[in-house]
């Protein structure tokens, strides 16, 4: 895939140093990006024990990692080279932008399915793990307007809300990025194994700071938390108690400069008090989807079949420039960017300038999961 070619320059033995960094107790994330900030990860194996314990490493630490051996993240580097499989370092050209902006990021990203739409605009949707009808209709109806807008649906693959909106954005037709809080080898809570398998098909992703075979524990759900409101532009609580782990996602989101909105209940449901909570606190209050489409600014996709040709779109095709990708795409058929570098015979790179260059023109919109040919085109 084109974007396992983003970065040739990073050899094995560099990934290897990135995953020996995020595998040594007690260094985190703020700590690993501390030291980051002064030394390039090809530099830190010449860092001396003095460098290292004025960046707050103790002697255990600094020995564990100049006993770094590649060989040892073998498995890991090979999870990562199948074709469907990625690792993101914090430098790697593909991490999530708006991710990289929060304190206490992950220094590594270890993602299952399609990489391009976790740089999509997203917004997270969290709640009670038993919700009532009346929060199940509110997940739905969220849902099912939000995907119609063009956002991407996040949320932690839980029972209750969050499945509920990984599973209605699919049923309209959209995409979903599940967070994990265990390694994505393993699929937790299991019996959506087959809903995780329904979200890579329709060109989501599964997403995870753990190392792939990392089993789900108790502490690993409030981390993985931080990465749901920090890879969306809001987080979206539709019912939680008032000890409910979506009000740490709302904080997370709210330490991260984001929009946090809240779907209210009835004054004598229970699931309903954190988001009361949430209101009383400065959360939007939000009665359907455009409360939130106005407020993060958004407008819907336009439809393809009501595209208005532009005046240059009357001169032959073979006149156009880039007409060659023209070639490779159909109204009715989404073709994805390394699928048209492919048959184009073109540079990804070159690739993606002149998909920007035909968007603005008006003959191609970028869709989930690629490109379309506008009808008249």
């Amino acid at each position: 895939m084109w974007w396992k070619t983003l970065e040739p320059s990073l050899s094995q033995d560099e990934l290897a140093l990135w995953l020996h960094l995020i595998d040594l107790p007690g260094i985190g994330p703020v700590k690993g990006a501390k030291l980051l900030q002064r030394f390039a990860i090809s530099e830190l194996l010449n860092c001396s024990s003095e460098q290292l314990s004025a960046c707050g490493w103790n002697e255990t630490q600094i020995r564990q990692w100049l006993d770094f051996s590649p060989d040892h993240y073998q498995s890991i580097i090979d999870w990562g080279n199948d074709t469907n499989q990625h690792i993101l370092h914090f430098d790697h050209p593909a991490y999530p932008s708006l991710l990289r902006n929060v304190v206490g990021a992950p220094l590594v990203l270890f993602i299952t399915g399609c990489l391009t739409c976790i740089n999509e605009l997203q917004l997270a949707i969290v709640g009670s793990r038993k919700p009532t009808p009346d929060g199940r209709d509110a997940a739905q109806s969220f849902t099912r307007e939000l995907v119609q807008a063009g956002l991407v649906i996040t949320s932690g693959l839980a029972s209750g809300i969050d499945a509920i909106s990984h599973q209605t954005a699919l049923q309209y037709g959209g995409r979903t990025i599940a967070v994990q809080g265990c390694g994505l080898s393993q699929i937790y809570p299991s019996k959506h194994r087959t809903l995780a398998n329904q979200i890579l098909e329709q060109g989501g992703a599964l997403v995870s700071e753990f190392f792939p075979d990392t089993l789900p524990r108790p502490e690993h759900f409030p981390r993985r938390n931080r990465i749901i409101s920090g890879l969306s532009v809001g987080t979206l609580v539709v019912e939680a108690a008032e000890k409910s782990g979506s009000l740490i996602t709302a904080r997370y989101a709210v330490e991260q400069n984001r929009e946090v909105f809240a779907v209210p209940g009835r004054v004598n449901n229970h699931n309903a008090q954190g988001c009361h909570r949430l209101i009383q606190q400065g959360a939007k209050l939000v009665c359907d989807a455009a409360d939130i489409i106005e407020e993060i600014g958004i407008f819907p996709p336009p439809v393809v079949e009501q595209m208005v040709a532009h005046p240059k779109q009357e001169e032959s095709l073979s006149n156009l420039p880039f007409s060659r990708l023209l070639d490779n795409l159909r109204s009715n058929e989404v073709t994805a960017i390394d699928v048209i570098a492919a048959t184009s015979g073109l540079p990804v790179q070159e690739v993606m300038t002149e998909l920007i260059t035909l968007e603005l023109e008006g003959l191609i919109l970028s869709v989930p999961g690629g490109y379309v040919r506008t009808r008249s085109a």
